[in-house]
């Protein structure tokens, strides 16, 4: 296996856009025991050319380690620490010691209020509160058109996603993101969205291309009325903006906040399924979907390293692009 990793290289841009806008990050998930102190992971993050980071929590040493650099970071707050926040003084309190300590050496661009919410979790009732405080507080601190507050949603959510044209979220799920879309629309906050073709797929590869999950289709694979559509990655992202329109929420954006592939642990997790998915993905990322033609769709790979303590399928300990020894996985190169 290691000398596949060293054959099968991948070279993924950190492209720009007009504004210096940087389209790729990496997501620095942490659920490990093995992993490098934050300086090194942060100086990883910076020799190899990424110019974003999600951190799904307010490590203060990986914040204090982001002081001065220009990598670009979505901060999250953690579930479980919603129902607190829903409380306007223990958001205020967040905030200082977590965006205002660290602000501006740190260069935050998204406070993800929890991380896939579903309607019926029993955080599903904070989680519009604590985005409520969490950006007044933000105001207050004239932080507000700097900083955008969200939160990061999966595609459970949707009750109609084929075709995506007639994309919508579930009866079930409506009362629940509704309220939130009004939110994003308010104040110019996009929807963070996690995005893996691979479930779908390996839930349905009966009916699923392989070539189409992994962007290496030679044509379109589905037709939705003048829309064509060559990879499952562009149709899962514009079923979501149908039933954001369909939701009132016809300019509020997308962030693909999470996607990946992983190399071990079932028939489809391979290297080479790895490193086809990734290449064709930062090739395309900058040509937008069919629905959104033109616009760099913003996206963090999920993630800088293996996570060997993540429970659930064996899968989930490897979606690492590098291992814990900081050695890169795929041979990935950054510039």
């Amino acid at each position: 296996m290691a000398a596949t990793y060293l054959v099968l290289g991948v070279f993924i841009a950190s492209l720009t856009i007009t504004g210096a806008i940087k389209p790729i990050g990496v997501c620095d998930g942490r659920v490990a025991d093995n992993l490098p102190p934050a300086p090194d992971v942060v100086g990883l993050y910076t020799s190899n050319g990424i110019g974003k980071m999600r951190l799904y929590d307010p490590d203060q040493a990986t914040l204090q380690a982001l002081g001065g650099t220009d990598i670009e970071l979505i901060l999250g707050v953690p579930n479980g620490d919603l129902q607190s926040l829903a409380t306007p003084t223990a958001a205020n309190v967040w905030v200082q010691n977590n965006i205002l300590a660290f602000s501006p050496a740190v260069k935050f661009l998204y406070i993800a209020v929890g991380n896939e919410i579903k309607p019926t979790d029993p955080e599903a009732q904070f989680v519009l509160p604590a985005m409520q405080n969490i950006y007044d507080a933000l105001v207050s601190a004239q932080l507000g058109g700097q900083i955008k507050v969200s939160t990061s949603v999966e595609p459970s959510l949707l009750g109609q996603s084929f075709p995506p044209s007639s994309g919508s979220f579930s009866a079930t799920s409506s009362p629940y993101i509704t309220p939130i879309i009004a939110f994003l629309a308010n104040t110019g906050a996009p929807l963070l969205v996690n995005v893996y073709p691979y479930y779908p797929y390996i839930s349905n590869p009966q009916d699923i291309r392989l070539d189409y999950a992994l962007f290496s289709a030679p044509g379109p694979v589905v037709q939705d009325g003048a829309l064509s559509y060559q990879n499952l990655f562009d149709a899962i992202l514009d079923a979501f903006y149908s039933a954001l329109e369909t939701a009132g929420g016809a300019n509020v954006g997308i962030v693909v906040s999470e996607t990946g592939w992983p190399s071990f642990g079932n028939p489809a997790a391979t290297v080479e399924n790895a490193v086809t998915y990734y290449q064709n993905m930062i090739n395309h990322v900058m040509n937008g979907t069919p629905k959104r033609p033109g616009q760099p769709i913003e996206t963090y790979l999920f993630a800088m390293f293996d996570e060997d303590q993540k429970g659930g399928a064996e899968t989930e300990r490897h979606f690492g692009l590098f291992s814990p020894d900081k050695q890169p996985k795929y041979n990935l190169i950054f510039s």
